[in-house]
């Protein structure tokens, strides 16, 4: 089994970059975010693209261990749960990761201001875990 490391780790190192640019931006307060447009809309660009780097490596696991071609979105998170890369736990947030993207992509002038606050504030956590998911798994290769 041929799996892409040198692809996925620099998918990886993207993701510590946009979460490090995240992290100089995020406001410390709802206030301070509603009063901004150029912060508001810096969050939710870097929220997309984070998302979007989680989906494209665990595209290319589910393409490198050969798990069949995914129904849907969701079916990718499954896969990866079956074939011992994740857990169902991270998969939940996962798919919930990806449903916030299609908001951000899809509703981008409507977005509810206070949800994605909200998601800067608790979910972030869930970038690392999925990151260190990778690696261990990684590491059996």
């Amino acid at each position: 089994m041929n799996i892409d490391k040198d692809r996925i780790l620099g998918k990886l190192s993207e993701l510590d970059t946009y979460l490090a640019e995240l992290g100089e931006i995020i406001p410390h307060d709802f206030d301070e975010y509603k009063h901004s447009i150029a912060i508001k809309r810096a969050c939710e660009r870097l929220l997309q693209i984070l998302i979007e780097c989680v989906i494209d490596i665990c595209n290319i696991l589910v393409s490198n261990l050969k798990l069949g071609i995914p129904a849907d979105e969701d079916d990718i998170f499954k896969k990866l749960v079956n074939a011992n890369v994740i857990s169902s736990e991270l998969a939940t947030a996962l798919k919930n990761m990806k449903g916030f993207r299609n908001i951000l992509v899809h509703k981008y002038g409507t977005v509810n201001d206070e949800l994605v606050f909200e998601f800067l504030k608790d979910n972030l956590e869930d970038f690392s875990t999925f990151k260190e998911a990778i690696i261990d798994y990684l590491k059996k290769y």
